[in-house]
């Protein structure tokens, strides 16, 4: 049985990860600072209560991790939207300096479409209107987070989800890596949570940037 560490578990793409994760078969370290609320049992998920930015708990709870699935979140209220946040850069900087100190290789990190190299391929109302007045100071630290997991010498992939949606998994998710694929599209929650918990033992896309959409 593998253990699978989800950081960022109690909410959102997070928390269907460590449901799909359990229904796998895999062992699940829930790690979140809400992790007791998670609304979900099983004799093999732990739930972890700490904060993705505590380096000592990080480390704690990489060890004995065959793969990590990093899930984070930001707020979207009037401050970070203008100020911007260094969570996500601040975030990976410490997972993967525990991930090399633990001896843990796999890394799947969800970003976004807007991060990196996907800039400008969200369709005209998203990069011309939605991108620069609510998203793009955040995802300013998107892109140092994934700048950071692609020098981290660890065996990375980082997927983008197109627009999030609520749902059930339909399995018709497509993992576009070709830029010239890249386009706007939508994408459950659960069809994410799937696609993550196969990628992080297949291994089809590692150092690869896949664009996620139906």
């Amino acid at each position: 049985m593998s253990t699978l560490l989800v950081i960022g578990a109690s909410r959102g793409i997070g928390l269907e990860t460590v449901g799909r994760a359990l229904d796998a078969g895999h062992r699940v370290c829930a790690f979140s600072r809400g992790a007791a609320a998670i609304p979900l049992s099983a004799p093999t998920l732990e739930k972890i209560a700490g904060d993705a930015l505590d380096k000592a708990a990080v480390l704690e709870a990489v060890r004995g991790a065959d793969a990590v699935i990093q899930c984070l979140g930001a707020s979207h209220d009037a401050a970070t939207i203008l100020a911007g946040t260094t969570l996500f850069s601040g975030a990976t900087r410490i997972l993967i300096d525990a991930m090399r100190a633990a001896g843990a290789l796999r890394l799947v990190a969800v970003t976004g479409l807007g991060a990196g190299d996907s800039r400008g391929h969200g369709g005209l109302l998203y990069d011309a209107l939605i991108f620069p007045l609510v998203l793009k100071r955040i995802y300013d630290d998107k892109d140092v987070q994934e700048q950071m997991i692609k020098a981290s010498g660890l065996e990375w992939t980082i997927v983008r989800p197109g627009l999030l949606t609520s749902g059930p998994a339909t399995g018709a998710a497509r993992a576009l890596a070709d830029p010239r694929d890249w386009r706007a599209g939508s994408i459950s929650r659960a069809d994410v949570a799937d696609f993550l918990v196969r990628e992080a033992f297949e291994r089809r896309f590692v150092g690869k940037t896949p664009l996620l959409i139906r």
